[in-house]
């Protein structure tokens, strides 16, 4: 059983409150509930001894509530300031390895997926040693990104990054396509590398962020001039396939040679540490053997066979994880909420009214963000719907980000029907074989305020 009691010979880890900050086990960020502390572990995966450890800590020094981000990071939430050092004590009894520095993102799968087109993971390791590595040290953004794609069936595609280097087949050679990026703006090609030119020319980049400072990202990067130093002889970079369908974790797996992944996500982003105890427990009993964090809050279990997976998954679905890709659940983004001291909405009460009520909504074309406040935590780009706390209620974005200004309000009695409203909008309107997005691009804004405001 793991104690909160802090050791003695820690002092109280410093405290982060600033957008933008990555609340580290060093400086964890106060929000509504507490300390949050967020852990990118340093290895491929975990096994089960060591996640289920790590939740037994989870609610011993803190609320017992768990997250796994939108990109596949772990946050433990309602901490104390003499409660996180008994954490860090925990985790480091249990053996885990907790990634700092620049967020450097490859594939859940990397290595394993026999689809990609190359291992991401050594250049990972380069680059994250060439960092290291460097003197004087980086002073870079603390949310700046990068992402090496081997480009195989789970893929990165749709996480946003400030530096992407995806693997691409190049009459019959490998080559990494290096783009720039963020979420202001598309991502711009600006070179094709062989793979020994990769780690310096993401070295050079990174300098020169380091020159523009410590809060500049690869959207203030002038895209053209880089394109000239690197691609000059090269001619048109070929253009990255955002066409690709974006990966859903919850599922059975193949992946041949007898080879079962079994997929989970956390519902709304979040779980109690008990039912992923319990999970864990019976994964193990039943031969899992690793566990990858995967992005839209995905928890891969490798090692079980086939009958196992089904065995398993059955028991994930009763403790209320997101078990298939067809659950409406998948298609609904939602911050913290209450949990957050910035928010307005209980955005975990307004997700479980949305299943209720909004079943014509939720058929996978779209994704229905709902944020606490307008910062849009939960997803930074824009939405054909956001719902968004205000002081008046609830507003309603229309194709915006929650930071946009807002086409409707209901006040907090009002939105079950207005969300009713939304739906019944869909269901009445919607064409033989039509999704649910298609649909309301059609009607246009107009049609689905008057919905929001009347229903």
């Amino acid at each position: 059983m793991t104690s909160c009691a802090a050791p003695k010979s820690q002092t109280e880890p410093g405290q982060s409150m600033r957008r933008g900050a990555c609340p580290s086990l060093a400086a964890p960020m106060r929000t509504g509930d507490g300390l949050l502390v967020r852990l990118r572990p340093a290895t491929d995966g975990l096994r089960p001894a060591e996640l289920r450890a790590l939740a037994e800590a989870a609610a011993a020094c803190g609320s017992g509530i768990i997250e796994v981000t939108a990109r596949g990071n772990l946050q433990i939430r309602g901490l104390t300031a003499s409660s996180v050092p008994a954490l860090a004590a925990a985790i480091g009894e249990a053996g885990i390895a907790v990634a700092d520095g620049v967020a450097i993102e490859t594939p859940p799968l990397a290595g394993f997926d026999a689809s990609e087109i190359a291992d991401p993971r050594p250049l990972a390791a380069a680059l994250r040693a060439a960092i290291a590595d460097r003197r004087p040290a980086l002073a870079l953004a603390p949310k700046l990104s990068i992402v090496i794609d081997g480009c195989g069936r789970f893929h990165l595609r749709d996480s946003s990054a400030d530096l992407r280097i995806e693997a691409l087949n190049r009459e019959d050679c490998l080559r990494w396509l290096l783009s720039l990026g963020g979420t202001a703006r598309p991502e711009r090609p600006v070179a094709l590398l062989e793979t020994e030119r990769v780690v310096p020319a993401v070295m050079e980049i990174l300098t020169e962020l380091d020159a523009l400072g410590a809060v500049a990202r690869g959207r203030d990067l002038d895209a053209d001039r880089i394109r000239q130093h690197f691609s000059a002889d090269i001619g048109a970079l070929p253009a990255t396939d955002r066409g690709a369908p974006p990966f859903l974790p919850a599922g059975i797996h193949g992946f041949g040679d007898g080879r079962i992944v079994l997929g989970i996500a956390l519902a709304f982003a979040q779980t109690d540490s008990a039912d992923l105890i319990a999970f864990l427990h019976c994964a193990e009993e039943l031969g899992a053997t690793e566990i990858r964090l995967a992005p839209r809050h995905g928890i891969l279990v490798l090692g079980l066979s086939s009958e196992a997976a089904a065995v398993v998954q059955r028991l994930a679905l009763s403790h209320g994880f997101l078990v298939t890709p067809n659950d409406p659940r998948n298609h609904i983004a939602t911050c913290a909420g209450l949990a957050c001291a910035s928010a307005l909405m209980d955005t975990k009460a307004a997700a479980r009214l949305m299943v209720d009520v909004g079943a014509e909504l939720l058929d996978g074309s779209l994704a229905i963000h709902l944020s606490g406040c307008s910062k849009g935590c939960a997803r930074p780009r824009a939405s054909a719907l956001t719902l968004v706390g205000a002081p008046s209620g609830y507003a309603l974005v229309v194709n915006g980000t929650a930071s946009v200004a807002p086409s409707a309000y209901r006040d907090e009695n009002g939105i079950r029907t207005a969300l009713a409203g939304l739906n019944a909008l869909v269901r009445e309107n919607k064409d033989a074989g039509e999704s649910a997005l298609s649909c309301l691009t059609r009607l246009g804004t107009a049609r689905i305020v008057v919905a929001f405001e009347q229903g």
